[in-house]
């Protein structure tokens, strides 16, 4: 059962009774309404149906700011097995990557539709509480799977907490190459072989095997702090960065071994940031990839020691 308890300080101080919506639909609604300001996922489909072969239907369908496929379910009651359930679908969805990547094509257009991650695709499991029994489980499971319990506070406060989530995030066996299915799209993924190339090696491990042991130093000293910022951080290696999560993308990490650099892209407002030269930079209207807008560029630990702070804010706002 969830202890988070929230007070309202005045005159006297009173608590706010936090309450689960016990209708499925009215949940699935809220996130539905809301999906990438509160999880940073962009919404492909709401109750999806997988064929009459399979005969189920996906809550809520959608695409993570890193291009990973993530599927939602919301749990109806306590006793409901959520867990399961989203399995069956997480196993279509990799059975289906053609059928996904053309809806992501419909929605979202040909560039998310080529750039769809397929190394670690999401289940997320929402709901008002989860038993101990669910929590065991996903322990057990080698597979991405997130729990997140929801409150409500009155009519307008919404709470999100993570349960759960793998500390690393898990490949799938059943997803190799996207070419493996012969996933290509006409005149949406036009270079087969570089999207098959893209999920056959990854050119940030690449990178960092041709680095200097001094800058190798600095790059693991920064992954090693930011995920000691919390339990909760989840680290992802995707094909150009290295990506580190709550519920939603806090730090991109990226390593540069030519001009000797390890650029972090956070989520923290560059308007609040005095910026400097060759150290902090706005990156609002500059294509990058990763997230955040604030560009932080590190060549020695003297660099990653004043960067801390930053990473800090970025942290804690996500």
């Amino acid at each position: 059962m969830s202890d988070i308890k929230l007070f309202r300080f005045g005159e006297v101080v009173s608590e706010l009774k936090g309450e689960a919506v016990q209708v499925e639909k009215s949940l699935q609604k809220l996130f539905e309404g809301n999906l990438e300001t509160l999880l940073g996922v962009r919404l492909l489909a709401s109750e999806y149906s997988t064929g009459p072969a399979h005969g189920g239907r996906i809550d809520t369908l959608g695409l993570d700011e890193d291009g990973t496929p993530v599927i939602i379910e919301y749990k109806r009651s306590v006793n409901e097995n959520v867990v399961n359930q989203g399995l069956f679908y997480l196993d279509w969805l990799l059975d289906h990557r053609k059928e996904f990547q053309w809806l992501a094509m419909e929605k979202l257009g040909h560039e998310a539709a080529k750039a769809v991650e397929w190394s670690a695709p999401r289940l997320l499991c929402i709901a008002g509480d989860f038993t101990r029994y669910d929590a065991h489980a996903v322990k057990q499971i080698a597979r991405n799977i997130e729990l997140l319990r929801y409150r409500r506070f009155g009519s307008d406060l919404l709470m999100i907490e993570l349960v759960h989530a793998p500390k690393q995030a898990k490949p799938s066996n059943a997803n190799q190459a996207v070419a493996a299915e012969g996933v290509v799209l006409p005149s949406v993924v036009s270079d087969g072989a570089a999207l098959e190339n893209k999920y056959k090696s990854s050119r940030i491990a690449y990178r960092l095997s041709q680095s200097s042991i001094a800058l190798q130093d600095i790059f693991g000293a920064i992954k090693d702090y930011l995920m000691a910022l919390g339990d909760d951080v989840q680290v992802k290696e995707l094909s150009y960065y290295i990506a580190f999560k709550r519920i939603k993308n806090f730090a991109c990490l990226e390593v540069y071994p030519q001009t000797k650099v390890v650029i972090a892209f956070l989520k923290v407002d560059p308007a609040t940031v005095a910026l400097e030269d060759g150290f902090t930079r706005d990156v609002t209207k500059v294509g990058h990839f990763g997230t955040g807008n604030l560009e932080v560029t590190m060549r020695s630990m003297e660099d990653f020691a004043r960067a801390q702070p930053l990473f800090v804010r970025s942290y804690e706002a996500s």
